[in-house]
């Protein structure tokens, strides 16, 4: 099963995760979050964010959802992708930046599909859940 991490500025990614257990009934397994706290030490965040993908590794893969990019999560999501072997993960990391709840129910959902298939469907959910609703302004 990919593994699924993610990487959210202070207390976003503990909250989503919380939705997870909320909206399906239960913790699912190989599902990781980390909170970056304002002023934490890059390192210190690349620390903590491999050592949970590291926790969620299967070896099918570790999909990384983070908040906004060019943020701190993202930046430090985008180096252990581009770090691949040397961190030791020994397995694909794709990032994924703006993530939504739709896009994470997708992903729990389908987190037994392969990496990339599972990535194409996070941004496939992520971007049919922005919707306008109500009538239109004049």
């Amino acid at each position: 099963m990919t593994g699924i991490v993610i990487v959210a500025h202070t207390p976003v990614a503990s909250a989503m995760l919380g939705f997870v257990e909320h909206a399906f009934g239960v913790m699912p397994q190989g599902v990781r979050a980390v909170d970056i706290p304002a002023h934490e030490d890059t390192k210190i965040s690349f620390d903590r964010v491999l050592e949970a993908a590291k926790g969620v590794n299967s070896g099918k893969g570790v999909l990384i959802l983070t908040d906004v990019m060019g943020a701190t999560p993202a930046n430090v999501a985008s180096k252990i992708e581009a770090a691949g072997a040397v961190t030791g993960l020994a397995a694909p990391v794709i990032v994924l930046a703006g993530l939504n709840l739709p896009m994470l129910m997708r992903c729990i959902s389908h987190r037994s599909d392969d990496l990339e298939s599972l990535a194409q469907k996070a941004l496939q959910g992520g971007q049919h859940g922005i919707l306008r609703l109500g009538a239109k302004v004049t």
